[in-house]
């Protein structure tokens, strides 16, 4: 009998990652400023989350090619090199926010030195990532997603009312501010990012080759049951994904916006500011959550970058390879994260590099999704395996909100 954490796939882990230390501060800030006003996110931005991952797992699966690689034999070489440059830099800045809150979080609870411990940090993901083979990796990936079971806990420990909760969930209450505009914007550029899509249709590729199998297009007689497979990883994975940051949001309007406290810039301090309302599980909760999905998050962020540059140059890489026959991509990876870990010794503020993260991947994310939804919706690309319509409505529509979310995030003021 197989373990039953072996039937989910890239699906779990790409929603997962998607709750990182970062966004846990964004989605800690939604509750703690505009209560349960900000609710009505989630549901709205899961459907959109799902269609556009679903796309980029099809692609990988189909063509047996990671995303870059697609759009490297699709489109003029400048659209490939833009996207690859914004998502290098963008995922930089997140993995340096990410490590930040880590080390904080971990220097709240062990009192040793917040530095000291985003050190540990980034040696622990690097070795892991670097000399552990992939089909054992992928399996602790697995199972560091149930460390955002963490957020939902914390609700058993709080008052919750949820007949409001419910209402709040499908009405948007709020006033239609810069500030508002600004949660907002925010909340959907953590939640549809750049290197979610890169690192689940590059996993489709690094699961069929760790089982020796061709793209769809070559071996169309397993298409029925790949395809089921991956609509339900990816549309469950990202349900796991938006359920928890909605009720990280909900942890923090019933706590935080309660008591008064508005303005959280970090994960760490809503984890800090929860103790005195909440007591000390619900502080340890949440402060062993952000460590749990920093671990698997910076992995995910730092693969992402490398996987797509290593597409574009067409070097050989995979979590499967051993280092000597994927120098580049490895590099890359190590590199990555090593800047990020340099980033947290200079004045550049971590959460001032969250921010121009968010914007660089809202840029980035629209044309990237345009880009997908063309591919997708290829012949010569896919083969039979094209995007069925309903998938693809729902792909222009999170583009055209992530469009929106965009321009208003360029607008000052």
């Amino acid at each position: 009998m197989s373990h039953p954490l072996a039937r989910v796939g890239p699906g779990l882990i790409t929603g997962a990652a998607d709750d990182d230390p970062s966004g846990i501060a964004t989605y800690s800030q939604a509750g703690a400023q505009f209560g349960l006003d900000m609710l009505w996110t989630m549901p709205l931005a899961y459907p959109l989350m799902s269609a556009i991952q679903c796309m980029c797992a099809f692609i990988g699966r189909a063509t047996g090619k990671g995303l870059a690689a697609n759009i490297k034999t699709s489109f003029p070489p400048i659209v490939l090199k833009g996207v690859v440059l914004g998502l290098l830099v963008a995922n930089t800045l997140n993995i340096a926010a990410d490590l930040a809150a880590m080390g904080e979080a971990g220097a709240l609870v062990t009192g040793i030195d917040r530095h000291v411990m985003t050190a540990l940090f980034v040696a622990a993901t690097l070795l892991l990532q670097i000399f552990v083979p992939y089909h054992r990796y992928v399996f602790f990936l697995k199972w560091l997603t149930l460390s955002l079971l963490a957020y939902v806990a914390v609700l058993f420990v709080v008052h919750v009312p949820w007949s409001e909760v419910a209402v709040h969930m499908f009405v948007p209450r709020f006033k239609a501010d810069a500030g508002a505009a600004a949660v907002v914007v925010a909340i959907f550029g953590t939640t549809i990012s750049p290197y979610l899509f890169f690192w689940q249709a590059s996993e489709e590729v690094e699961d069929m080759e760790a089982l020796d199998k061709p793209g769809l297009v070559k071996d169309p007689a397993s298409a029925p049951q790949e395809l089921r497979r991956i609509r339900w990883d990816t549309w469950s994975g990202m349900f796991y994904s938006d359920l928890v940051a909605f009720f990280i949001i909900l942890a923090t309007a019933v706590t935080l916006h309660t008591a008064g406290i508005t303005n959280i810039q970090t994960a760490a301090q809503a984890a800090s500011a929860l103790k005195p309302l909440a007591g000390e599980f619900a502080f340890l909760l949440f402060t062993v959550g952000i460590v749990g999905v920093g671990l698997l998050a910076v992995p995910v962020l730092a693969g992402s970058g490398a996987y797509a540059l290593a597409d574009t140059m067409g070097w050989p890489y995979g979590l499967g390879r051993k280092l000597s026959e994927a120098r580049g991509f490895y590099g890359v990876l190590a590199l990555s994260v090593l800047a990020a870990l340099v980033l947290q010794y200079s004045p550049i503020d971590p959460m001032k590099g969250l921010f121009w993260s968010a914007v660089i991947n809202g840029v980035v994310a629209v044309p990237l999704m345009a880009v997908i939804i063309l591919l997708v919706s290829k012949k010569s690309v896919m083969g039979p395996f094209t995007a069925s319509r309903t998938l693809v409505i729902l792909g222009w529509i999170a583009t055209a909100v992530m469009g929106a979310a965009a321009v208003r995030m360029l607008i000052p003021g």
